[in-house]
């Protein structure tokens, strides 16, 4: 599969605010560990699915050095006095030559519902699209509303996990109009 570049793009939010879109760095590690810390409790589960308050110096490692080749991270900075606030984050992750990739998608809470999970999953589908991936799902808590209903509106399919009542599965084909 081919990587293809991501071009960092500015976006405007529904409060007027504006981020910057952008692939993760290795010298991000600081400002996605606070990142992490400004998540609630119930936003940290969302996204994990377990009751996470930091991430391991491994998993730390992970997400700040995507393996180009079947991963893709983004992050949404704004910039602040002290240098760039990261306030969400979204990535891909694909099994060895599979064209099938799983989406995550994390918003920092006061960023929340201002349209910056549609704008970084739109992004990160066009990318997986681009990078030549068919297919792309997402296991998400059936308690997590907002998220399936951004799913729908993205054309995504929503159905039950295998033995699982707790999560639910988006899927949708990348090549299908959302």
């Amino acid at each position: 599969m081919v990587a293809a570049a991501f071009s960092p793009v500015s976006v405007e939010l529904r409060d007027g605010r504006r981020a910057m879109l952008r692939t993760i760095t290795p010298q991000d590690k600081d400002a996605l560990k606070a990142a992490l810390q400004r998540l609630s409790p119930d936003s940290r589960y969302a996204r994990f699915m377990t009751s996470l308050r930091e991430l391991s110096p491994q998993m730390l490692e992970s997400a700040t050095h995507p393996e180009s080749d079947r991963e893709l991270a983004l992050v949404a900075v704004v910039e602040q006095e002290a240098g760039g606030l990261i306030v969400g984050g979204a990535r891909y992750a694909a099994a060895e030559g599979s064209e099938d990739c799983e989406f995550a998608v994390t918003i920092v809470d006061d960023w929340q519902g201002m349209g910056l999970a549609r704008r970084l999953l739109e992004a990160l589908m066009e990318a997986a699209r681009a990078r030549g991936f068919r297919r792309m799902e997402g296991y998400v808590l059936a308690s997590n509303t907002p998220m399936r209903a951004l799913a729908k509106r993205l054309g995504f399919a929503d159905e039950p996990a295998p033995g699982d009542l707790t999560v639910r599965i988006v899927r949708r084909n990348l090549d299908a109009a959302a």
